[in-house]
């Protein structure tokens, strides 16, 4: 199936020059334009699968601009067509986030390594959306259930919550212990407080987050974990909280 692309360029050889490339390596010219506000209207139109735009076009309007309006209302990867290669330049094009830059002079392997970086790249971000919207709306739905959903590398593992013995912060990581192994994700400890919202996990500290039915044994303000070496700090402002969840004889 031919990859529709909208070009917009206001130079009319190199536009012609780009129309050409692009027909010889096998796309589809769906629509050009030589000025922002066509580009916008074109795009809409025709929902192109990728835009070619050059930075610099005809009209009040950038081609960064252009861009912006076009991936505010639908969603395409763009690719960004300059003769300037400038630090200035290219910081105010990283605003509309393109999937790609071709430099003029180009040559024809650099438009379709372009647009094929930048169609891969778009279609790997659209899995992980999907994949990060489901995985939220299955945390949501079963927020109340005695088990979660945990990703490891490509696979979905069902976790009973009775094996989970404690969270721990790891950077921009969380590392989840169960009784049998563990799982880094990539996540927050305040997200999991939201997502572990049961009365029997309980934040300990600012890195840690337990199961308050997997504790061994408490010492002056470490906690043993059942089956596990690893002694847990009490931060000094979650030990009231902590206190008001113990029942001590």
């Amino acid at each position: 199936m031919a990859i529709n692309i909208l070009v917009t360029e206001d130079e009319i050889i190199v536009r012609k020059d780009i129309e050409r490339c692009l027909t010889q390596l096998g796309y589809n010219i769906i629509a050009t334009a030589d000025n922002g506000k066509d580009a916008i209207s074109l795009a809409l139109k025709h929902k192109p699968d990728i835009c070619l735009m050059d930075i610099k076009i005809k009209g009040d309007m950038s081609g960064i601009e252009a861009a912006q309006e076009i991936k505010s209302n639908i969603d395409v990867p763009v690719i960004f067509l300059t003769a300037y290669a400038d630090e200035d330049t290219l910081s105010k094009a990283k605003i509309a986030e393109p999937h790609g830059y071709i430099l003029k002079p180009f040559k024809e392997a650099d438009i379709q390594t372009a647009i094929e970086m930048a169609l891969h790249k778009y279609s790997k971000e659209k899995e992980l959306k999907q994949e990060t919207d489901f995985l939220r709306n299955l945390a949501e739905h079963n927020s109340e259930a005695d088990f979660i959903f945990v990703k490891n590398r490509s696979r979905l593992m069902h976790v009973k919550k009775d094996d989970l013995l404690f969270i721990e912060a790891l950077k921009d990581y969380v590392v989840i212990h169960t009784s049998k192994e563990s799982y880094t994700i990539h996540s927050t400890m305040k997200e999991i407080e939201r997502k572990l919202s049961d009365s029997v996990f309980m934040r300990v500290h600012r890195s840690y987050i337990i199961n308050l039915n997997a504790i061994e044994s408490i010492k002056y303000s470490n906690i043993t974990i059942v089956g596990m070496d690893k002694e847990i700090p009490i931060g000094g402002s979650y030990k009231d909280a902590l206190a008001s969840k113990i029942n001590l004889l």
